[in-house]
């Protein structure tokens, strides 16, 4: 040792440590094996876990697929994909509030309405059109037996089929079209919003003013004349069912409102625009309906015209009274 220390002193440039060892990297161990990056603290994990031996690639990509659907349903701003998912899951799941008023080629009809109104104004937009139907159908309902017994009853116990579906929701269809396809731009998108709106007024309106008017109404006008008519006929109405659908206009306007479509002043569009397209199509209905030459004017056509007048209405509203109010 002290001959050692003696060389050391004797000879300066003589380490004071020993060289570090290089060694070769074996060409037979993979470029990231854990033995050549040797942690001190790191420490070995000796209990066997059967997880992480055992390979699993079908629960892989079940989990997968279940999270590709969640972001679908999620997926904001709509798409034609998250539109069909979200629809088809709401009818699987609402299947029997469906059938208590739709047939099943309605249904077919419906599925396809929810699927544009979703794509074009997300699920706010497939909710109104969800309580346009609840309102709709329990108005229908309500005293069902008295209406068949009397004749004026919807065929098929109130279920609906495909031409009522069209029929209602014509309107609201070429606004949602107008609307996914960005004809006129930002600019025209709030007023392809508030014909939907309203148009759906427009039709809760009619229809429950008709139903409980057959239903409660206890003396029946003709809207021309103001001549006493029974129930059910063409373009008559009653003060109970006017104030009924007076009221469903208001209460769906007022669920656009809380959803954030249509502001406090749009939603008055949308009620008042209701009221004055049901005037008319009850004219319509007792001028021309079911007379000679106009026999093709039947329930369905008769409301593609209503709804429609409801939704050019208030689109006419907005831009001509409300803009120049605003500017005042």
């Amino acid at each position: 040792m002290a001959a050692s220390t003696l060389l050391l002193h004797a000879n300066p440039s003589t380490p004071t440590s020993l060289p570090s060892l290089h060694f070769q990297k074996s060409p037979f161990l993979p470029n990231k094996s854990p033995f050549l990056r040797f942690n001190p603290n790191r420490t070995l994990n000796t209990v066997y876990n059967p997880r992480m031996s055992v390979h699993r690639p079908y629960s892989f990509s079940v989990q997968r697929a279940l999270s590709e659907a969640m972001s679908m349903i999620l997926w904001e701003p709509p798409t034609w994909q998250s539109a069909l998912l979200n629809n088809f899951l709401i009818f699987i799941v609402g299947s029997p509030i469906l059938l208590s008023g739709l047939s099943l080629s309605g249904i077919g009809a419906a599925f396809l309405l929810g699927t544009l109104t979703w794509r074009a104004f997300g699920p706010s937009g497939f909710l109104l059109v969800a309580a346009y139907f609840v309102i709709g159908t329990a108005a229908t309902k309500v005293k069902m037996a008295q209406k068949e017994a009397q004749g004026v009853a919807e065929k098929m116990k109130g279920r609906r089929g495909p031409g009522s579906v069209i029929g209602s929701s014509a309107a609201g269809c070429v606004c949602a079209f107008l609307s996914t396809y960005g004809v006129g731009g930002n600019a025209f998108s709030q007023l392809w919003l508030l014909g939907f709106v309203a148009s759906f007024c427009t039709k809760l309106s009619d229809t429950v003013s008709s139903e409980i008017g057959k239903a409660y109404g206890k003396t029946t006008y003709l809207v021309t004349s103001f001549k006493v008519v029974p129930r059910g006929t063409e373009g008559a109405v009653s003060l109970e069912g006017t104030l009924a659908g007076l009221l469903a206009s208001i209460l769906l306007a007022s669920i656009s409102c809380l959803m954030g479509q249509v502001d406090i002043a749009e939603a008055f569009i949308c009620v008042v625009a209701s009221q004055m397209a049901n005037v008319g199509e009850s004219i319509i209905g007792a001028v021309l309906q079911e007379k000679e030459g106009f026999r093709w004017l039947n329930n369905d056509a008769v409301n593609v015209i209503n709804i429609s007048m409801g939704s050019i209405l208030a689109v006419l509203m907005q831009q001509i009274i409300l803009k120049r109010w605003l500017i005042l």
